[in-house]
């Protein structure tokens, strides 16, 4: 079991904390979203230097159960005379004590990429945050650093924590931070199924004779659309709201479990433990059988067709959906006894579907997270041609731990974990 806080000491003297119930983060050293991160949120602790030691010490006593929290190190020294994080220890027969006023130095496990919301536009939240306190946040200059070092007095380094802590909480808990990986069943390592979505998207922006390399360099929005019946005017792409944006990379393909968010390592480590734990029971819901989907036709996620912000082919499980929800129900709620999976996603109901178009990831001049409700395209052409399109049917080899934004050499998503499904044994 990890201990909550290694305290290392530095001169003469060594912090001891103070640990109560009523800060929503430190859970066995995880920094999580808050109670709004579903699973065994047994206690949030918070720490407060409140002596200077010449022992050391080690706060142990936490449930294991937490290990699966976005794990928060606090390394802590002290010095009376400037001295700096992982200067020799002092001999443990040196009493010598240290006031209130000493330098104390921690360092907190946060993650690279929530540094730039404790920093703030401009550096302003940083300011803010040491001109409240007195404490002084150094960032490391690494980009794969996750960890940042507070300094100053006992006290101000226990206040400039705890701000820090909120403010990741409301981060965590809001769209400012974006889902960094996802459980998926990939579909892409179909090539006829990519080639058929490149088709689709070829015919739609009126691409003729190209590669999919062309396509994919392509950005025209001002053709005509080809899947509308003959008028006296053809309306452009443009008037539409098409643009090759809103298509789906056909490579990157996939039906979608679950939506985590995964901000350092600690949680990327914990979800790859609970992933590898579960095999057996997901392989036992799918009754040692192999997994088969159907792709047949398009459909609007909610909206009409003519103002529509998702297009996506509905899925169809080979032999009845019970056995692949009832698996990744299982995923699911590994993941939310595991305290990493938010309040509302563990709360969602799945809908299988592998999606083909999507207005969020319109590239616009000015980038915002802001909801637009004129954000859309009219969808009404591609019903008319694709409506009852037969994708085919596919096997589903595996189940995927992918990571967002992050491809491997075939054009999907990086792959952190993975769980084999059943084979075809007739094939053997």
């Amino acid at each position: 079991m990890l201990s909550l806080f290694r305290l290392e000491a530095a001169l003469n003297s060594k912090i001891a904390f103070h640990i109560s119930k009523s800060l929503p983060y430190f859970q066995k050293g995880y920094l999580c979203g808050g109670n709004k991160m579903v699973g065994n949120d047994k206690w949030r602790p918070k720490f407060r230097a409140v002596s200077v030691q010449a022992c050391s010490a080690e706060v142990t006593g936490v449930d294991a159960n937490v290990e699966v929290k976005s794990q928060v190190h606090a390394h802590a020294s002290s010095s009376s005379g400037g001295a700096e994080l992982g200067t020799e220890r002092a001999g443990p027969n040196d009493s010598k004590s240290a006031s209130s006023t000493d330098k104390h130095s921690i360092s907190l496990l946060v993650g690279a990429s929530l540094f730039r919301f404790i920093k703030g536009k401009w550096g302003s939240m940083q300011a803010k945050i040491e001109e409240e306190t007195g404490a002084k946040l150094i960032f490391p200059s690494s980009r794969t650093e996750e960890s940042l070092i507070i300094e100053g007095t006992s006290d101000s380094v226990g206040r400039a924590s705890e701000i820090i802590q909120l403010r990741i909480d409301e981060i965590v808990k809001s769209s400012a931070l974006d889902y960094s990986h996802f459980i998926s069943l990939p579909l892409a390592i179909h090539p006829q199924l990519v080639d058929k979505l490149i088709n689709f998207r070829n015919s739609v922006l009126g691409i003729k004779d190209a590669d999919s390399s062309e396509v994919c360099g392509s950005s025209s929005n001002s053709g005509s659309i080809e899947v509308f019946a003959s008028k006296s005017k053809t309306p452009t792409l443009s008037e539409l709201g098409i643009d090759q944006s809103i298509f789906i990379n056909p490579k990157t393909l996939h039906l979608t479990v679950l939506m985590l968010k995964l901000w350092n390592t600690e949680r990327v480590n914990a979800a790859v433990k609970i992933f590898k734990g579960i095999e057996a029971e997901v392989a036992d819901a799918l009754g040692g059988r192999p997994v088969s989907i159907k792709l047949n036709g398009l459909a609007c996620m909610k909206g009409s067709f003519e103002k529509a912000r998702v297009l996506y082919a509905p899925v169809e499980v080979v032999g009845g959906e019970d056995r692949l929800l009832h698996a990744c129900k299982i995923i699911t709620d590994a993941f939310v006894k595991g305290g990493l999976v938010l309040e509302r996603d563990a709360n969602h109901t799945l809908k299988l579907h592998a999606t083909v178009m999507n207005v969020i990831q319109r590239k616009r001049r000015n980038d915002t997270r802001k909801f637009d409700p004129n954000n859309h395209f009219d969808a009404r052409g591609i019903m008319e041609r694709y409506g009852s399109e037969e994708w085919g049917e596919y096997v589903i080899p595996e189940i995927h731990l992918s990571q967002r934004f992050v491809y491997n050499e075939n054009g999907y998503y990086h792959c952190c974990s993975s769980l084999p499904l059943p084979k075809n044994t007739q094939l053997d």
